[in-house]
């Protein structure tokens, strides 16, 4: 029971070592759970939100629209637990100017639900619900009407349905027809889009770096009152999907089964039979138009031929009259007037080519009769002109037929090509990325700190050790005062960091990122598993300190414990020996810099426990830093034209006629861009980017006319980088990247995500879904965006002979070969201001698809949460400093205390005093914060592996001013520490202090 008193006693002696090592493990299990815990929530929330509105988790789209075959055709592949065709149309209304909407049906099958925020859902034809972005930029509200014009083809089906019939009509789809909307609208509903939870009304809505949508706005419409049997789409919820979390690798397996069952033998052969169908209909139009055609002929030949027959007999009648005149006057001039009378009353016989002649000279004989006959003839000659253009043109719409209706494309997509979804991800993933990532400084300063404050208890306790064990208790059980001791403060510390961990930092990070996304059902959630391996982290560190601590101790005998450690033999110092300085420095400078580098082990924690937490300042800051100038880096250095302006590629020259006749651009370079993937091929063969693949990215395909390959870097800075150690990059000389027909080139942004490098095969997907496996033949220094450059002839060379092994007819890889330019890169004149305007007048031209302009870009390049993170950890790092300076102080003090006695007892006033601790505390921290700021910017640089981002690279940068803010807050905390520290220093009684240890 003594034991315990005098255990109990001791831990109330010691409440500043107690207060310090459940400080350090609070913070340390707040920074390791708390980003964790807010990441996990958000996960969570947004999975059981997608798994309530039926989030699509495989959707199918084609270029020829999907028909009822096609649909069952996926409902028969393994794996599919629902199909829902849908069904949409883009539109155009007059919102301050025009914009765009795309009619989206609400499915009846449970899939893509639109989750209903405000008023009601539409239930009849012409009602519809907007999202609120759209009654945030229009001021509508619910009850508000809406006009609204369809456009004239659906971006999906344009390709397919804009061939025409033999006869002009437009009838490629057969007797499926294209989606149609009511046009007169009310709005009944406020409704969140499952695959966008951007928030609108949020300080982060401006991400146009990641925004992938083609339309303005979406309006939701119920089924009554839509027509067309042609889908723009098929959604797809996956067998054992939903039960696992849509952020987890064994939810993008299961995925990915089923959507290579697809890619398999489902997407080839529906694709080869919706264009069977599409060449079907237009020969069934071509039969249908020449059996019109032969009619319509027909009749015109009987019309004809009826005239003519009754010509003929007009004629015949007259050739008639005047044979029979001619025989009676002859018969009149003979004898026989018996003879005049019977050949009077006989029509004489003429045989065929008198009677032809005579009725050639009856016809020219009268105007009338040659006027009749020109017109008969010449009906005939035009009929059968008509009939003989009628025919060629039906052969060559027989000919034209196959070459003229493309390659059907299916695009089979999961979850992460959505761009809110991927977003959200990519966002979630970076800021847990560094909760990984700092717990381990933490951890590292926890264990420093605990062992050089357990081990001056210990040592305090040197002659009470040695009393128990003496007495006879075991090292064990003298030992466990200690162990228990850490053990208290790392359960009260960690549990409290629990508190902070699942409960402060998650709410904080909540409140951003719903400043950022609509995530409804947020809670916050406790995860006893994760919260009690936290916690064991620690613990674990800080009593293996504590052990060590104790050893070093008890490993000796009760009476070399009993007697006073012997003070350490006097050494001279480095300084000593440098004659010129040591000699010109005072009394008690000499004294100090002995203090200093005597005490190596003092000397290490404080410095170390400095630098540590200096460089945790020095790496949120660099964070900051770097996030900060990454859309100026990109858009102002990296890209160097000033507009770029992308359109369909029937617009193409359209939208280059119109960018030239406004006469703002100074040069351009006309390119191709598409949309596509990169994917690392594994080990095995070249062809299969799928049995090895170690990753995929999306990428923007950039085609460069052969021609202009050298003008690629007047609008791009062609700068090649190299992979170094650590994560970290080497950047070579700008200009000195050229492309050529060897290879691609890859931004370092997608090569840094996929381990990619010079000499590297990967396998590229270009916007018709082709693959191919191309060489990397340089990274180009790259931060937004993943852009793959590759010229026109290796482009050819790639993509050309899979469109042979993917089509029968060979005659369509002909029209291949040329590749149309729908993209433009241009220089600009004018301010920034102007240039941005400009971009924006571009968009509203029928031509242009997408105008972006680097200025706006540059300026309007945000990334909130991340300084919101920065923020969050350069606060915990300052907490984390104050409590090593707090903690090193005390120890330096308690171990000092026979010394500040001998002081004042030689006079020393306690400023003086005050001055003689303060000034090597003071010293070492400065050490510290040297070493620190460069260990920071080593760190930082390191945040490159972690940070690893689709479509971000993060070239890490730390401003002059960020090393001066860190330098500064850690001297204003030692200089803070220090007011708790001279008060100590007050209280030291010499008398007691200076008594022999008996």
């Amino acid at each position: 029971m003594a034991f315990v008193k005098d255990m109990l006693r001791m831990w109330a002696h010691s409440w500043k070592r107690f207060i310090s090592i459940a400080m350090i493990t609070l913070l340390g299990v707040a920074v390791l759970t708390g980003i964790y815990a807010g990441c996990r929530d958000a996960f969570r929330s947004t999975d059981r939100f997608f798994d309530a509105q039926g989030l699509h988790d495989v959707q199918v789209l084609s270029t020829a629209g999907l028909s009822n075959g096609d649909i069952a055709a996926l409902r028969k592949v393994n794996g599919v637990a629902k199909v829902q065709a849908e069904r949409s149309q883009e539109v155009t209304f007059d919102l301050d100017g025009r914009k765009s909407a795309t009619m989206q049906e609400i499915g009846t099958n449970g899939i893509d639900q639109p989750y209903l925020q405000e008023g009601r859902m539409p239930k009849k034809a012409g009602e519809i619900a907007v999202t609120r972005k759209f009654i945030r930029d229009s001021g509508k509200r619910i009850g508000s009407r809406l006009t609204v014009t369809p456009e004239s083809a659906s971006s999906d089906t344009s390709d397919t349905n804009d061939t025409n019939g033999a006869d002009g009509t437009n009838e490629a789809s057969g007797t499926d027809e294209a989606p149609s909307f009511p046009t007169k609208l009310t709005i009944v509903g406020v409704v969140l889009d499952p695959q966008n939870l951007s928030n609108p009304d949020g300080y982060s809505a401006m991400t146009s770096f990641r925004s992938t949508a083609t339309t303005d706005y979406t309006f939701f419409a119920p089924s009554d009152g839509v027509t067309g049997t042609l889908y723009t789409s098929a959604t797809l919820l996956v067998k054992g999907a939903a039960a696992e979390s849509t952020f987890d690798e064994s939810y993008e397996n299961t995925v990915k089964q089923v959507t290579d069952r697809i890619d398999g033998t489902v997407k080839t052969d529906r694709q080869k039979a919706r264009r069977q169908e599409l060449l079907d209909a237009g020969n069934r139009k071509i039969v249908d138009a020449r059996a019109e055609a032969d009619k319509k002929f027909a009749d015109a030949q009987s019309q004809i031929d009826a005239n003519r027959q009754q010509f003929n007999q007009q004629v015949d009648q007259i050739v008639s009259m005047q044979a029979g005149a001619a025989a009676a006057g002859a018969a009149a001039n003979g004898a026989n007037a018996g003879a005049a009378a019977a050949a009077g009353a006989t029509t004489p016989q003429l045989d065929e080519t008198t009677r032809e002649t005579m009725r050639e000279t009856i016809i020219a004989a009268s105007p009338e009769l040659t006027q009749a006959k020109q017109q008969l003839d010449q009906a005939q000659s035009q009929l059968n002109e008509q009939k003989a253009s009628t025919e060629h043109t039906l052969k060559t719409k027989e000919n034209e037929l196959k070459t003229s209706i493309p390659q059907v494309r299916w695009y089979v997509q999961d979850r992460q090509s959505l761009g809110g979804f991927s977003a959200l991800k990519s966002d979630l993933d970076s800021i847990q990325s560094l909760g990984n990532a700092f717990p381990i400084v933490f951890l590292l300063v926890a264990v420093m700190m605990s062992l050089t404050a357990m081990a001056r208890m210990v040592e305090e306790d040197r002659s009470l050790i040695g009393t128990y064990v003496g007495l006879g208790y075991g090292r064990l059980a003298v030992a466990s005062r200690y162990l228990l001791f850490a053990l208290l403060a790392c359960l009260i510390g960690g549990g409290l960091g629990l508190i902070a961990g699942f409960l402060g930092i998650p709410a904080f990070l909540l409140v951003v990122l719903q400043g950022m996304y609509v995530m409804p059902g947020l809670r916050l959630e406790y995860d006893w598993l994760y919260g009690s391996l936290g916690i064991a982290l620690f613990v674990v560190g800080v009593l293996a300190a504590t052990i060590y601590a104790c050893v070093q101790e008890m490993r000796q005998t009760p009476a070399s414990l009993l007697r006073p450690k012997a003070p350490r033999a006097g050494s001279r110092i480095l300084l000593e020996r440098i004659r010129p300085v040591w000699n010109r420095i005072g009394f008690l400078g000499k004294v100090t810099a002995r203090n200093i580098f005597r005490f190596k082990s003092r000397l290490i924690m404080t410095v170390g426990g400095v630098a540590g937490c200096t460089a945790l300042i020095v790496c949120g800051l660099a964070i900051n830093d770097t996030v900060a100038d990454l859309g100026i880096k990109q858009y102002r250095d990296i890209y160097r034209y000033d507009l770029m302006v992308v359109s369909d590629d029937s617009d193409a020259s359209a939208m280059r006629t119109k960018v030239a006749s406004d006469g703002r651009v100074t040069s351009s370079l006309d390119v191709r861009i598409e949309s596509g993937d990169l994917t690392v091929a594994g080990s095995g063969d070249g062809d299969s980017g799928k049995a090895g693949s170690s990753g995929s990215e999306s990428i923007q395909l950039v085609a460069v006319p052969e021609k202009h390959l050298s003008d690629l870097g007047e609008m791009v800075t062609l700068q090649p980088v190299s992979s170094g150690i650590l994560g970290t990059s080497g950047v070579g000389k700008t200009g000195s990247l050229k492309l050529d027909d060897d290879g691609v080139i890859v931004a370092q942004s997608a090569a840094s995500a996929l381990g990619v490098k010079a000499g590297s095969k990967v396998r590229l997907t270009n916007g018709d879904g082709v693959q191919a496996t191309a060489k990397v033949s340089a990274v180009n220094r790259n931060l937004i965006g993943s852009d793959v450059y590759v010229s026109e002839t290796y482009y050819a060379k790639l993509f050309d002979s899979k469109d042979a092994k993917n089509t029968k007819n060979s005659k369509s890889s002909e029209d291949s070969e040329a590749l149309t330019w729908n993209a433009m890169l241009a220089k600009l004149s004018g301010s920034d201001t102007s240039q941005t305007d400009y971009a924006e007048s571009l968009e509203e031209d029928s031509s242009v698809m997408k105008a972006v302009s680097c200025a706006h870009m540059a300026d309007s390049f945000k990334f909130d949460l991340m300084g919101a993170v920065v923020a969050l950890i350069v606060a915990l790092a300052g907490g984390l400093a104050l409590v090593v300076l707090f903690t090193l102080a005390n120890t330096n003090v308690s171990e000092r205390v026979r010394e500040m006695a001998t002081l004042k007892v030689l006079g020393f006033f306690d400023r003086e005093v005050h001055h003689y601790v303060n000034r090597e505390m003071m010293i070492l921290t400065v050490m510290g914060v040297i070493l620190g700021l460069p260990l920071g910017r080593l760190v930082g640089g390191m945040l490159t592996m972690a940070l690893n981002m689709p479509s971000l690279y993060f070239e890490v940068e730390v401003k002059p001013l960020s090393y001066v803010i860190a330098a500064v807050a850690t001297m204003a905390f030692a200089l803070l520490v220090q007011l708790f520290v001279n008060p100590v220093l007050d209280r030291i009684d010499p008398i007691s202090s200076l008594k022999s240890v008996e």
